[in-house]
């Protein structure tokens, strides 16, 4: 890895030329601004706003903070000299904050072949769509797709025999959209160092055929230990450079804020991630707020420099270190208690780390005043995530306030959801998994399991914070058909999974605003509208908390505000 100066550096985000001076004074009005002032506040809350209220008619900004909120008369009476910015007959929320997130890994996607499954349904051929970049690209360059529903492609399964034939002199690779999982020709598994008669490694399988050759795919950490290598060895793929990236990254950006997302945390960075950050916070599109979860395998670097959660400025900081403890919940690689028929063909998913190295591995972030975040979907692998994080809260009490996270945390039980309440986890389940997703639940888990997936009734019931996530690209990015499938329990084909689960709108909007907040340790700066707050915020051109349910993903984000300053407009 980097010299450990240099891993600070990426930490520091320069200030989008666009914003407000410190001493810009704006007072912006609307119909109505949800300001969410007396909601609920996890602990690490702001302190006491004077009971700043729920729906002001107006709010006033000083640079990139709230000042006032209230009547706005008494606002422009205060204030004689502020800019007005009258957002008309428009709704305003807090900025909406997706949890879980890989924005810096989508500037690499939108490089590379789509076979999502919408570019099938449209007709797409997976087979002459790689043929194509094939023909474009020099022999033994790489060839990559991503996004890869086998599902929902008319060929049938991708596997080793079928990249070949489309090429043997470019290593052809196909992520799954789960990013849990990948198939190679016989080029790229070369490259990975898989041959056939190789063992499966460590929290990992290779797929097979009949005849016990590779069949292409790599499923968990055979794809992961591949695709985030060691600080030392050179990264797998590699094909495109800062400068292919930042542009496409600025296009990332752009379709975030269209969303009408202020903040997002990146699940998952490695050193390369946070170079493409630096260098498009140095080039002026990095314009939202950015937290970043750090894969645990480059942590060791981290420690030795002395960082931890909360490194950083209100623009880029590091609010936790990332692992996994089994695999995905759609494509079916997740640890249950019960059996069920995994992707691999086995009866049940896979444990990435054994219990002994998580354990080890959760403790010594624990102990250095980190957050872990540790990806489990499985009601198994939730359990032994708690294991690991009561005991390294017993082992050393000095970091006992401090808010773990269990990342999609989808499948639980009363007895685990008590245990997340008592340990103080704060579990960041999918949103809109179950609208586009459902179908898989029900075939892989059962309709029982497929109804209690993604219980955000359940935890908010017991006083639990949950923070909002899209996992796009695995799932669908807008934050309003996330809350849709919240307060509706609705999947794409019409299907209802566990309408005993259903939140209410407001609840949903908490969710992705303080709820998301409270998952990075920033609910001091971020989730309401009131004073001493970031003024981040998103413009909508209806009413979320009176519409229809099922017209809630329909709403229009008109425009998206990040430090009282508009960087996305419709």
């Amino acid at each position: 890895m980097t010299p450990p100066d240099d891993i600070a550096g990426r930490f520091v985000a320069n200030r989008p030329t666009d914003a407000p001076e410190d001493s810009a004074l704006r007072i912006f009005r609307a119909r109505r601004i949800i300001a969410l002032g007396r909601s609920g506040r996890g602990p690490d809350g702001p302190p006491d706003d004077g009971g700043a209220p729920d729906e002001p008619e107006a709010f006033a900004t000083l640079g990139q903070r709230i000042v006032a909120v209230g009547d706005h008369g008494t606002l422009r009476d205060r204030f004689p000299g502020a800019e007005p910015v009258d957002l008309g007959d428009a709704v305003v929320v807090p900025g909406l904050n997706d949890a879980h997130c890989h924005p810096a890994a989508l500037a690499d996607t939108r490089l590379r072949v789509p076979l999502d499954a919408d570019t099938m349904r449209a007709g797409g051929d997976s087979a002459a769509l790689l043929g194509e970049r094939v023909r474009r690209t020099a022999p033994g360059h790489w060839v990559v797709a991503e996004g890869y529903d086998p599902n929902a492609d008319p060929r049938g399964r991708l596997d080793r025999a079928a990249l070949d034939a489309i090429s043997r002199e470019h290593p052809v690779l196909a992520v799954h959209f789960s990013c849990h999982m990948a198939v190679g020709n016989t080029r790229a598994l070369e490259l990975a160092g898989y041959r056939d008669g190789v063992l499966d490694p460590a929290g990992g399988t290779l797929g097979r055929d009949t005849d016990g050759r590779l069949d292409g795919w790599m499923y968990e950490g055979a794809w992961f230990d591949q695709w985030f290598r060691d600080s030392e060895a050179p990264e797998l793929l590699g094909e495109f450079t800062l400068d292919d990236l930042v542009p496409s990254f600025a296009e990332v950006c752009r379709d975030f804020h269209a969303a009408g997302i202020t903040s997002w945390c990146d699940a998952l960075v490695s050193p390369r991630e946070l170079r493409l950050y630096q260098e498009a916070a140095h080039r002026g599109v990095l314009t939202a707020r950015v937290g970043v979860l750090v894969w645990h395998r480059y942590f060791a670097d981290l420690l030795r420099s002395g960082l931890r959660t909360g490194f950083g400025d209100d623009r880029l900081r590091m609010v936790g270190v990332k692992l996994m403890m089994d695999g995905a919940l759609a494509g079916g690689t997740c640890l249950c208690r019960a059996p069920y028929p995994s992707q691999t063909g086995a009866d049940n998913g896979i444990q990435l780390m054994s219990d002994k190295e998580f354990t080890e591995i959760v403790r010594t972030i624990h102990d250095s005043g980190s957050r872990v975040a540790v990806h489990a979907n499985g009601d198994l692998a939730v359990g032994k995530v708690l294991d690991a994080i009561e005991a390294a809260r017993a082992g050393q009490p000095r970091y006992a306030g401090t808010n773990h996270r269990i990342e999609h945390c989808s499948l639980v039980d009363d007895g685990l959801v008590a245990r997340i309440a008592a340990a103080g986890v704060t579990p960041v389940p999918f949103g809109a998994f179950l609208h586009e997703h459902g179908g898989k639940l029900r075939g892989y888990y059962g309709d029982e399991r497929a109804a209690a997936a993604c219980a955000h009734r359940r935890f908010l019931d017991a006083g639990i914070t949950v923070g909002g996530s899209s996992d796009h690209p695995a799932g669908p990015l807008s934050p309003l058909l996330a809350m849709q499938t919240m307060v509706t329990r609705a999947t794409r084909d019409g299907d209802v999974l566990g309408p005993e689960q259903r939140v209410s709108a407001r609840e949903a909007l908490e969710v992705y605003t303080i709820g998301s907040a409270h998952a990075s340790g920033e609910s001091r700066v971020k989730g309401r509208l009131v004073p001493g707050m970031l003024a981040d915020f998103t413009v909508l051109g209806e009413d979320l908390l009176s519409v229809a349910p099922e017209r809630i993903a329909d709403i229009p984000v008109l425009s998206t505000w990040v430090g009282a300053g508009r960087v996305w407009s419709a």
